[in-house]
């Protein structure tokens, strides 16, 4: 049997994020485009006073080697 990690940096921001997240999920469901999940992720985020950065350029380095 594998041991769940308990050694998460960030524990308490973690489980902030995601209740924030599952309460989109609980709200909204599943089937909608994921802009309507990203409104509503950020309100939650908002109003349960989460920082957030809304769609920060992320450097991405991507080699293919054949």
């Amino acid at each position: 049997m594998s041991r769940i990690n308990t050694n998460i940096l960030y524990k308490d921001e973690s489980y902030n994020i995601v209740g924030a997240a599952m309460a989109v999920h609980s709200e909204l469901g599943f089937g909608f485009f994921e802009a309507v999940y990203q409104e509503a992720l950020e309100k939650e985020f908002s109003s349960n006073v989460i920082p957030y950065k809304r769609e920060v350029s992320l450097p991405i380095y991507y080699c293919i080697f054949r």
